[in-house]
């Protein structure tokens, strides 16, 4: 009985094998792939096209603050995130040495006003004597000398005090606009250099406004003739899942430059409506509309062909396909408008029909192109479409 059976499950895998080699599954067949779309129907839809690139949000305004003297800083009241108004105090320095230093340039400035009274007596009686001929005129003279001297130096000990006075006023930082900080690298007690000083000086923080956020964009050198400024934009933001705002396109730099291996421009988009999820270095889509065409007739770009400067499509009639010349209009990277030739409800096919296609030969054409809307040019779009063969 045991041999039986395993003679039996023998020739069943023999007789499977021997039909499955008989009858092979077709190659990438899948119960599950859905089949290809080879037609589409002529009908209307809206149509638009536009310039698509990938740009960061970024504030407005935006200063790296940076102490103009040297010192120590004392106070520093502002964190990361705080929101300061106008003028409001960012950061102060310690000013002690400055204090002595004014002092100083006080009990200068009193020797000085001193001295100057003393050769202004002393020239009223030289100049007095001088009239009188009892002195000659080069004491005369010296008496002039040293009172040009003491007013010198009261003048120059005046202009050092004014220094320091200046140099007490900057000890404090303030907001240059309504502002939220974005970076402290410093802690209170850190010595810092000025601006004048060794590489710009020490940065203290760096605050931006928030409330005027702009987009900085790459455009392609392809795309930047059809753009100019005032246009409006439409912004999606990455970071926040259906967000769309609107902007407008403020400027586009005059010089090319090349960034990740693309030639392009520079494009400063401003944001319209600041929405308070958006935050500085976030990525966003930029769409400009270019040109567009509502309610019009319009077929797959696949649909379409060209040959010797010349589109036209293949309209199924019954069982058969007629070659038609159609009239291009506006495009987008899917659809293009039919301006004539067509009419709606009319079915046309993806792929070259069997009668058209070329015959085997060493002679056979180049292979065909499909229509590319990214090669258009605005306003009338102008594709590179398939090629048809020759003596189609």
């Amino acid at each position: 009985m045991k041999w039986l059976f395993i003679g039996l499950l023998v020739l069943g895998l023999g007789g499977g094998g021997f039909y499955f080699y008989k009858n092979p599954p077709a190659k990438g067949a899948s119960s599950d792939t859905p089949s290809r779309a080879s037609s589409a129907t002529v009908e209307k839809r809206d149509i638009l096209f536009g310039v698509t690139a990938a740009g960061e949000i970024g504030p407005a305004d935006q200063v790296s603050v940076r102490p103009e003297i040297n010192g120590r800083i004392a106070e520093l009241p502002v964190d990361i995130g705080d929101q300061v108004p106008r003028d409001g105090l960012l950061c102060r320095l310690d000013d002690k040495d400055l204090q002595i230093e004014r002092a100083s340039r006080l009990v200068e400035i009193e020797g000085a006003r001193l001295q100057v009274q003393k050769t202004e007596r002393n020239l009223k009686r030289l100049k007095q004597l001088f009239a009188d001929k009892l002195v000659s005129m080069e004491v005369f003279d010296d008496g002039k000398t040293e009172f040009d001297v003491a007013t010198n130096s009261l003048e120059r000990a005046t202009g050092n005090l004014r220094q320091i006075e200046e140099a007490m006023t900057k000890t404090k930082i303030r907001a240059p606009f309504n502002c939220t900080v974005l970076t402290r690298p410093v802690s209170i007690g850190q010595a810092v250099s000025g601006s004048a000083g060794f590489n710009s000086g020490t940065e203290v923080m760096t605050v931006a406004n928030l409330n005027d956020m702009i987009v900085t964009a790459h455009i392609n050198q392809a795309d930047v003739v059809r753009l100019t400024p005032n246009q409006p934009v439409d912004i999606q933001v990455e970071s926040v899942p259906g967000l769309k705002i609107k902007g407008k396109l403020e400027r586009i730099a005059p010089q090319a430059i090349i960034k990740n291996g693309i030639k392009g421009f520079s494009a400063r988009v401003q944001v319209k409506e600041v929405d308070p999820r958006i935050r500085p270095g976030m990525t966003a889509i930029l769409n400009i509309p270019v040109i567009s065409a509502e309610d019009v007739l319009a077929v797959p770009l696949a649909a379409v062909f060209t040959e010797n400067n010349e589109r036209f499509v293949f309209v199924k009639e019954d069982e058969k396909f007629e070659k038609r010349n159609v009239t291009v209009g506006v495009n987008d990277f899917f659809f293009a408008e039919v301006q004539k030739g067509l009419n709606a409800g009319e079915v046309v096919t993806l792929e070259m029909p069997p009668e058209f296609k070329p015959e085997k030969s060493t002679n056979a054409p180049l292979p065909r192109k499909k229509f590319n809307a990214a090669s258009a040019a605005a306003p009338v779009a102008k594709p590179i479409t398939k090629t048809a063969p020759a003596g189609s």
